[in-house]
């Protein structure tokens, strides 16, 4: 994308999702919005001040390699334009599904995407909260994703133009009317369903792992949507103290931590019981 419209499109969903936590919050706050705020901005200025050093050079020269050698599944098939873009979102989109369930299970990349999860409040500054260690990380799976698929720059862009203000939604405290997002969540991801994601039980949190379209985790079986928020804790339990959460203890995480993150003072928190329909009915 044009170095502008990102901040354009953030700007634009952001500042709305803001007023309307405050008009309507899905969760009550834990810690004071304004201090939280600041220390998720830093974060991710940070963080993405990294990612755009790293991402755009790259992207650039292997656009220019991809057209020169004709590589990736798009470039090898014949469709008509609109269908290629169609295509390379939807496969963009599925391949991140992968890249975040990877987050979770490689314990490497865990130890970075750890410190998106340990907020102990959800909302749309958590959407940007991603350690500069996490988008390093990120940038030889982005480039992968791009030469396998063939993805064209304007087809990433579009992407991206969707993503994040998607991203920014689920994370959101704004509390929809439960008729209206049993609706949505069977496109796109909302705040109820990532609400569940950043559970503070092991098993929730390994679930739900789309980022805009839903349709992902109904394919592969781990949407998970029966949990009401009202029993939900956001965080993760070992790190569960303010003290633990502060801005120089959160971007030194990846780098000391040896906790075992579900065991917090009141014990394990790894599983709670479900009846087979919480994966299906969205609860309030």
């Amino acid at each position: 994308m044009p170095i502008w419209v990102a901040p354009l499109v953030m700007a634009a969903t952001f500042l709305p999702l803001l007023a309307f936590e405050r008009l309507r919050p899905l969760r009550p706050a834990v810690e004071p919005k304004g201090r939280r705020f600041l220390r998720n901005a830093v974060v991710a200025a940070v963080a993405f001040a990294v990612l755009g050093l790293m991402q755009a050079p790259a992207l650039g020269a292997l656009w220019r390699w991809m057209e020169e050698h004709e590589v990736g599944l798009l470039n090898r098939v014949n469709l008509p334009r609109g269908a290629e873009v169609l295509l390379a979102v939807l496969l963009l989109d599925y391949t991140l599904w992968h890249w975040h369930w990877l987050n979770h299970k490689v314990p490497l990349l865990w130890r970075f995407h750890l410190v998106h999860h340990v907020d102990r409040d959800l909302d749309a500054s958590t959407a940007l909260r991603f350690h500069f260690g996490e988008m390093a990380l990120s940038v030889p799976y982005r480039l992968l994703q791009v030469v396998v698929i063939g993805a064209d720059a304007w087809s990433l862009g579009l992407w991206q133009a969707l993503l994040l203000p998607s991203i920014l939604f689920h994370h959101s405290n704004v509390r929809l009317p439960v008729r209206v997002e049993r609706v949505l969540v069977r496109l796109i991801v909302t705040p109820r369903m990532h609400g569940i994601h950043h559970s503070d039980y092991e098993s929730e949190t390994n679930s739900n792992w789309s980022s805009l379209l839903s349709a992902w985790d109904y394919l592969h079986g781990t949407a998970l949507l029966g949990v009401p928020q009202r029993e939900i804790t956001v965080g993760v339990p070992a790190y569960g103290r303010p003290e633990q959460l502060t801005l120089g203890a959160i971007l030194t995480l990846p780098f000391r931590r040896g906790r075992a993150d579900w065991i917090g003072p009141d014990g394990p928190k790894h599983e709670r019981p479900h009846p087979p329909e919480a994966r299906r009915v969205l609860a309030a």
